[in-house]
């Protein structure tokens, strides 16, 4: 059985088995130079070298839970939450940072404390109890205390085989305590340093153990050098770079705060902590202060603090189920109740997407979660558009069910571009790019909408062969919820037979509406991107894998529309088939190509 222990000298050896550790990149696809992403640093190398702004570090921690909890619950960080932080390339703010340092580390948005875990006592069957704890406090935590986190569940691990083999070799004889540890996705830090190598070196020819390890020691490094990070000190002048807050003087205010700080963290002091923290945070702007970014805190705040992305999903749902049950159940006031939430999704998507935009100076459809935020925004703007303008609230339900569709898996399945970061210097050489890939983007939103109402016309045109399998009471009832969907109130006075081919007719003319959009953008979308490869790239059309399967998208659309000249009376319903091909053919386009091919669109 592997016993990990924890003594007097493990963190020194921690961090400098950690610093030796090279950090690989794992890329999807390949691409030519100036396609790939600037390369990213999670831990600056220059700061790596620099001592801590904070003291020297406890071994052990002087903490256990219960005086951690305590501590969380009395500190106030708000003054530190908006000072500006040069990281990677770009200038965030200390929220943003430990956002993204927790959401590397630990797998979620915030760390919580498992006290169950930590139990020693392994037949213990109390229900766990989770203690989250703010971002900040967490990776201000990591800086100056990271002692308290080497033997609690910390490191996230999110394939599956390679965390079961960590707890396998960590808990060999005890099941019960395995599984527990599998419910959290994280393994301690000691296990990862004590256990990683044996198992990296039994996976060494493993493509998915490399990437899986690959994510452990970036974490591990986070954890061991996240001190190297503090590039708080604004430039010396415009094209200088950011200094280290350990690089100033030991006298000076902000340093001999950050100290304070350190100190009174150290000591449980929140009181200490407190007054240190208001201190650092009115020097550190003054230094340099005409080219520190003071007007920069409250937007970048602002988007965190409104996870708009995240309410927005739930908004489109609301939205979504509030307008089907109102056309199964004819209430009026569930219409109003989706209409209303509609419009609150959209207006939050939209200043969600905004400040996104406004904080990395440029517009932000540049990598695939940004991409998808803007698809979602387009597609739901002209379904709530089309439907204000024509009082047929299918359109709605439409782009209400294509903002949650895709907003949640934006937001919560790891697409990468989620933080906001530096992108391909080619995404910069030439303005069309936005109007490409705009145009582009709106296509497959108008796809999305269509594929939706070509499933309500499907439904209505096979309820009659299913029968009371897609309807409660009879195969017309489908009928009569599509109507409600189109806002046929005189459909009652109608036969069921004449009834649903009006109801077919009218869903027919709906799909028509959005695919025809749909042929229309994606086609001058195409055009877009040609225009802007021979600006950026020296050539029109390269048969990249993206070009090409957004052609075949294109092509798919184009037989839609010649099929409406040479098909007799099923051609709404061949429409609505092609509708469904075609939109898988884009999901195919738009993730497919650009995650498993590779081609010049390797960023996108």
């Amino acid at each position: 059985m592997i016993k990990l222990r924890i003594n007097s000298g493990i963190l020194a050896l921690f961090l400098l088995a950690i610093s030796s550790l090279p950090v690989t990149r794992s890329l999807a696809q390949s691409a030519p130079d100036g396609n790939t992403h600037p390369e990213s640093h999670a831990v600056s190398e220059q700061g790596a070298s620099l001592p801590s702004p904070f003291g020297e570090v406890p071994v052990p921690s002087p903490f256990d839970t219960a005086r951690k909890l305590d501590l969380a619950a009395k500190v106030d960080l708000e003054p530190l939450r908006g000072l500006a932080v040069f990281h990677n390339g770009r200038v965030k703010i200390l929220d943003t940072l430990a956002r993204e340092t927790v959401s590397a580390v630990a797998g979620r948005k915030n760390y919580f404390d498992t006290i169950y875990a930590s139990d020693a006592d392994t037949a213990s069957k109390s229900k766990p109890a989770n203690k989250a704890f703010d971002p900040l406090f967490t990776w201000l935590d990591l800086v100056i205390d990271p002692a308290y986190y080497l033997d609690r569940p910390l490191i996230h691990i999110n394939y599956l085989p390679l965390r079961r083999a960590f707890l396998e070799a960590a808990f060999p004889d005890d099941a019960r305590k395995q599984e527990r540890w599998m419910k959290l996705t994280r393994i301690t830090p000691v296990m990862a340093q004590q256990l990683g190598p044996i198992l990296e070196e039994q996976h060494a020819f493993e493509e998915p153990y490399r990437n899986a390890f690959g994510s452990v020691r970036r974490a591990m490094s986070l954890v061991a050098e996240s001190r190297a990070n503090w590039y708080v000190i604004a430039p010396d002048a415009p094209d200088l770079p950011w200094h280290h807050l350990s690089e100033l003087p030991t006298t000076h205010p902000a340093r001999r705060a950050a100290a304070e700080l350190g100190a009174a963290w150290r000591a449980g002091d929140a009181q200490g902590v407190n007054a240190a923290a208001r201190t650092l945070a009115a020097e550190l702007p003054m230094v340099n202060q005409p080219l520190y970014p003071a007007d920069r805190a409250g937007l970048e705040l602002a988007y965190n603090r409104t996870n708009a992305f995240e309410w927005g999903y739930w908004i489109y749902m609301l939205s979504f189920v509030s307008l089907i049950l109102a056309f199964g159940t004819g209430r009026r006031w569930l219409i109003a109740l989706g209409v209303g939430a509609l419009i609150a999704a959209v207006s939050l998507h939209a200043y969600g997407f905004v400040l996104r935009c406004m904080i990395a100076e440029r517009f932000a459809i540049q990598n695939q979660f940004e991409s998808m935020t803007g698809l979602s925004l387009f597609a739901t703007v002209v379904g709530l558009a089309i439907m204000l303008l024509r009082r047929q609230w299918l359109f709605g339900a439409a782009a209400a069910g294509v903002g949650f569709l895709v907003l949640i898996t934006a937001t919560q399945t790891g697409i990468p571009g989620k933080h906001i970061e530096r992108e391909a210097a080619i995404l910069n050489t030439s303005v069309l790019l936005k109007y490409h890939v705009t145009t582009v983007l709106v296509s497959y939103g108008l796809i999305s909408l269509g594929c939706i109402i070509s499933c309500f016309y499907l439904g209505v045109h096979y309820a009659r062969s299913i029968g009371a399998g897609l309807a409660p009471a009879g195969p017309e009832d489908f009928t009569v919820v599509a109507a409600a969907a189109l806002n046929e109130s005189d459909l009652s006075a109608n036969e069921p037979k004449t009834a649903r081919e009006r109801t077919l007719k009218d869903l027919d003319t709906a799909q028509m509406t959005v695919l025809q959009l749909a042929f229309w953008t994606l086609g001058v979308g195409i055009l877009l991107g040609g225009w802007w490869a021979d600006h950026s790239w020296g050539r029109w059309w390269a048969f990249d894998p993206k070009e090409t399967w957004a052609l075949v998208t294109w092509i798919v659309y184009l037989i839609v529309i010649h099929l409406r000249f040479t098909t007799g009376r099923n051609r709404g319903l061949v429409t609505a088939w092609l509708s469904l091909i075609g939109f898988i053919i884009m999901l195919w386009t738009y993730f497919g190509v650009n995650l498993l091919l590779p081609g010049l669109h390797a960023y996108a």
